[in-house]
């Protein structure tokens, strides 16, 4: 019960952070309105496969993927700051283990992405993409799925760095690829070979994918079935908790 009270309690004290710094939530709603209005509409590219879908709408779950990983990965920050200002050495030496810690972080900080990735998903309406009760459910879940491998990340790297500045620069060099090679701005059917396989192997790849098969219905022709696409996403969560697991543990 302690160890489940434990990770209640950092899961509550991430969410409360997040709620506290409104600027952050109103900010929330620039970023991907710039995205979808301006470059959305600023470029044209043919959507392989479909003629029904225009640029804006094809990027629309993109940019939902986008908004998960830059939040997902920032999250990571909060180990930083924790570290700073002396609260992390105080859970550190709590009587609940490093597991419970890594833990109750991970889902603090993917509730705070999921919340920013479903202010995204009502924009839906500025495109004329509709957001049914029924795409809410099924993309909520999978929203959740892959901000957890990508919270993880972001916490991994905290754990071995010492300064913001150098957080900063690495997560820059984490997110833009993973960003840029998973299919969110452009369909995968138009690039090389080589730059297919290198997307393969990107987990946002099949997020992203996944999104826009549930989002966009019968429009989309998704790269692979949906469900191989979501126990991809598990499996990178699995690994990535793990890993993040045994980085968090070694923490003194």
């Amino acid at each position: 019960m302690s160890e489940m009270r434990g990770v209640y309690t950092l899961w509550l004290r991430e969410l409360k952070r997040y709620t506290r710094e409104r600027t952050r939530i109103v900010s929330s709603f620039f970023q991907p309105i710039l995205w979808l209005v301006v470059f959305g509409a600023a470029i044209r590219l043919p959507i392989s496969g479909s003629t029904s879908l225009e640029y804006q709408q094809f990027i629309f779950p993109g940019i939902i993927g986008q908004t998960l990983l830059f939040t997902s990965m920032f999250m990571g920050i909060s180990v930083i700051w924790d570290r700073e200002f002396g609260f992390l050495k105080e859970i550190l030496v709590s009587p609940i283990s490093r597991g419970s810690i890594f833990l109750g972080k991970m889902l603090g900080a993917s509730t705070d992405a999921v919340i920013q990735g479903i202010i995204v998903l009502l924009l839906g309406f500025v495109i004329r993409v509709p957001v049914s009760a029924v795409i809410f459910l099924q993309a909520l879940p999978l929203m959740l799925l892959i901000t957890f491998g990508l919270v993880c990340i972001g916490l991994s790297i905290a754990s071995f760095i010492s300064s913001l500045e150098s957080f900063g620069a690495i997560q820059s060099f984490v997110n833009l690829p993973l960003f840029f090679l998973s299919g969110a701005l452009f369909p995968l059917s138009n690039v090389p070979s080589w730059l297919l396989w290198v997307s393969y192997v990107n987990p946002l790849t099949y997020g992203v994918d996944a999104l826009r098969t549930i989002i966009l219905g019968s429009s989309w022709t998704p790269l692979f079935p949906v469900h191989y696409e979501v126990l991809t996403v598990c499996a990178f969560d699995a690994a990535m908790i793990l890993i993040g697991t045994f980085a968090f543990s070694r923490r003194k």
